[in-house]
């Protein structure tokens, strides 16, 4: 039969063991987000797509940069 202290003992664990496989879950989520953003690498011309994209440049404007990113 479950006594009282029993009860508390297995309460006890049950709270102390739930922090911490939630916190090893979110850091192992963390470290995977990190490392996909690593290999996202913006390049110049991605950025002046995502610009252009965007409307803060004109088509002539993206041509331009477009040509001068090509020749270097």
């Amino acid at each position: 039969m479950i006594g009282t202290s029993e009860i508390i003992l297995i309460f006890g664990i049950v709270i102390f063991w739930i922090p911490v496989i939630l916190l090893i879950y979110l850091s192992i989520r963390d470290l995977i987000n990190r490392s996909k953003k690593v290999h996202e690498e913006k390049t110049a011309l991605n950025i002046v797509k995502e610009r252009y994209a965007k409307g803060e440049i004109t088509k002539e404007e993206f041509e331009e940069i477009k040509k001068t990113l090509d020749s270097a």
